[in-house]
């Protein structure tokens, strides 16, 4: 072989296989910081993964939120009008959280359908909904007035 094509061969090589790696690597460091979004009604038909980091959102339920006498920890739920979630959360809540309001959390899947929240978000204003929730809620309703009509 010609040494300089030899050496293209190398060069091209080499580009290929940084390329490669580094692609690699980005895909690997990003998977461990996607955390997907789920409806409560797809959490109770057991379609989120177990012990990997979601998103769940909804409505929070009337009634549902009751806070610990001698911790942060709060547990509530969160519906989508066909199925509710249950939520446990230590911290301090946003002050625009409240029972009937649009809610987001974040956190980790435990194996008997609770979700221990890492974080928790509420609406901004009293037009505001999450976009996830938003949608959840509308396709929510669509299969409801599907089954009802």
């Amino acid at each position: 072989m010609h040494p300089v094509r030899r050496q293209r061969l190398l060069l091209v090589l080499f580009v290929v296989l940084f390329s490669s790696a580094a692609i690699g690597l980005m895909v690997y460091a990003l998977s461990g910081n996607i955390n997907l979004f789920y409806p409560p009604a797809e959490v109770a038909a057991g379609k989120a993964p177990v012990g990997q980091q979601i998103r769940v959102g909804g409505m929070v339920v009337e009634g549902s939120v009751q806070r610990s006498d001698n911790s942060l920890e709060v547990r509530f739920e969160v519906t989508d009008y066909q199925a509710s979630v249950p939520i446990v959360y230590t911290g301090i809540l946003p002050d625009l959280f409240d029972e009937g309001q649009g809610a987001v959390a974040a956190g980790v899947l435990n194996d008997s359908g609770v979700l221990q929240a890492s974080e928790v978000l509420a609406k901004h204003d009293e037009n505001y909904m999450p976009p996830e929730v938003a949608e959840a809620l509308e396709a929510s309703q669509r299969l409801q007035e599907q089954q009802d009509g």
